[in-house]
């Protein structure tokens, strides 16, 4: 893309936000439409479903437009990573809100020996956001931050109140589980 294309996607993009900040439906309209696709395929991750992912969604633009309305727009200096980050908290929220703690059995007696790697390459996006929904919230949720999104183990404690060993043991069971799943659903090789 050139720089006067990306010049005018910029200046479209903050025109709308404008118009988004003085209660534009329209404008709202436009901007949840342009932004559809990314943000539910980052709220599908964290979700165990896709009506909880659009929840997470369509909670998370309410937020964009309340505090579009009452702050500058010129605060907001990259719009996407803006917005992730607004899909990442609505997304712990709503977990928080939940506050579900629902365990599946966990098979430590698994092959250690077949990567992980080498079966989620040959899934689909869509397959591999399947299996992650299968995974307790807990889990799911450290799981994409850590993997996906690429937090630290610190910052995951912090963002849920969890300590820093309590998050170590979600990813690895989160994985353990993940293997089962692959296993059980007969995508491990």
């Amino acid at each position: 893309m050139g720089l006067l294309k990306r010049k005018k996607k910029t200046d479209t993009l903050t025109l709308i936000l404008h118009e988004c900040s003085s209660g534009d439906r329209k404008a709202q309209e436009h901007l949840y439409r342009d932004y559809y696709g990314y943000a539910m395929s980052i709220a599908l991750r964290f979700s165990d479903s896709r009506e909880a992912a659009v929840e997470i969604l369509n909670d998370s633009f309410l937020k964009v437009f309340q505090y579009l309305a009452s702050n500058n727009v010129n605060e907001i200096s990259d719009f996407k990573p803006w917005l992730r980050r607004i899909l990442i908290n609505k997304s712990v929220d709503h977990y928080r809100s939940r506050n579900n703690k629902n365990d599946i059995d966990y098979e430590e007696n698994l092959p250690e020996s077949v990567s992980t790697e080498d079966v989620i390459s040959k899934m689909s996006a869509e397959d591999i956001i399947l299996q992650l929904q299968k995974l307790p919230d807990m889990y799911r949720l450290v799981f994409v931050l850590y993997e996906i999104e690429g937090y630290s183990h610190n910052e995951i404690s912090k963002e849920l109140n969890i300590s820093e060993t309590a998050s170590r043991k979600h990813l690895s069971r989160a994985k353990g589980m993940l293997r089962t799943i692959l296993i059980k659903a007969d995508l491990y090789g």
